[in-house]
């Protein structure tokens, strides 16, 4: 355990999730238990609260979205189980929304502060709204932080994946607002020769700016993923 996270609950990107065991709507879970899968582990301030509830049936409505991404979602608050699973069925009958994944009920905060999930200038036992996309080895790769009064855009989480999971498989970047099907920005040249090359591709090509800024078609990228 890096010392950091154990003492400040600063987890960074980069960095391995720390691990924990926790009990949920949906039984006893570990973090590694979906090793192999990119995982989002979001906190919300508490349950049976209106913003919370709006984000809990956006996700579970876009549930599918997740799954074919290889993502699983994890909830947490300080909340009880019962009081999540009261939340959870009282969604259920003003909504008919079942919600798929598990939630956490992390009481005495040692998973919260673990991950730097309490802003005590906010709230001393609440939740903001975090967000960390981990990666299928475990990674850290994106972390977001909304206040209270403030839903989370699922788009745009989504979209981070998409991002994320094409850059890797591309060995590329992705530009301002890009989502899937646009191109990706290329490596750069790390020789003179490779310099001289890139901009040989870019007149031919007219796919960039100069030798530090061109695209390549994502598409391709996939391709040849599925080919491998």
């Amino acid at each position: 355990m890096d010392y950091e996270i154990m003492v400040n609950g600063n987890v960074k990107i980069g960095q391995f999730a720390p691990d924990f065991e926790a009990e949920t709507t949906q039984g006893p879970i570990k973090l590694t238990d979906y090793r192999g899968k990119w995982i989002v582990l979001f906190s919300h301030p508490g349950d049976f609260t209106p913003v919370c509830t709006t984000e809990i049936i956006g996700l579970a409505k876009a549930n599918t979205y997740f799954e074919n991404l290889n993502t699983k979602l994890i909830g947490l608050s300080v909340d009880s189980n019962p009081s999540h699973l009261a939340w959870l069925n009282d969604i259920y009958e003003k909504t008919g929304t079942l919600i798929p994944f598990p939630i956490i009920a992390d009481r005495n905060g040692e998973i919260a502060r673990k991950y730097g999930m309490i802003s005590n200038d906010v709230s001393k036992t609440e939740t903001v709204r975090n967000v960390f996309i981990i990666d299928d080895k475990g990674v850290v790769r994106l972390i977001l932080i909304y206040p209270m009064q403030v839903g989370r855009s699922i788009a745009e989480i989504i979209r981070a994946i998409e991002a994320l999971q094409t850059s890797d498989n591309c060995k590329a970047s992705t530009p301002l607002n890009w989502t899937p099907g646009n191109p990706v920005i290329q490596s750069s040249p790390k020789t003179f020769d490779e310099l001289q090359k890139r901009q040989e591709q870019i007149r031919e090509d007219r796919n960039g700016m100069a030798w530090y800024l061109s695209f390549k078609d994502a598409s391709s990228c996939e391709a040849k993923e599925k080919s491998c």
